[in-house]
């Protein structure tokens, strides 16, 4: 689902997650392209659930005096991402051709 992906690269980016840099993330991991349009939509919808927040950086003048916006999971968005992490885990516990290789 976007939203765990957004969720996922906002835990990634920590104090760097605004627009571009989660929609780079993201298109870098997933291996597709993402507009921006389709990183704010989600994002928004995950301000309105609880699970992340966000806040207003300065304005730069790189930007022609306009801020960036970034976002911060919750400790709900957290919560919900764990669940979410579980559940997957769980299922593809008994798909031997799914089967994770351990990172070491």
């Amino acid at each position: 689902k976007p939203e765990e992906l957004l969720l996922l690269a906002i835990c990634n980016l920590k104090e760097n997650a605004y627009g571009v840099e989660i929609m780079k993330f993201v298109s870098e991991k997933t291996r597709s392209d993402w507009s921006i349009g389709s990183i704010y939509v989600p994002l928004d919808r995950l301000a309105r659930l609880g699970y992340v927040v966000s806040y207003q950086g300065e304005p730069t003048s790189k930007r022609g005096g306009r801020s960036k916006r970034y976002f911060k999971i919750t400790e709900s968005g957290l919560d919900v991402l764990r669940e979410s992490l579980r559940v997957q885990e769980e299922m593809v516990k008994g798909i031997p051709e799914l089967a994770m290789v351990k990172s070491k």
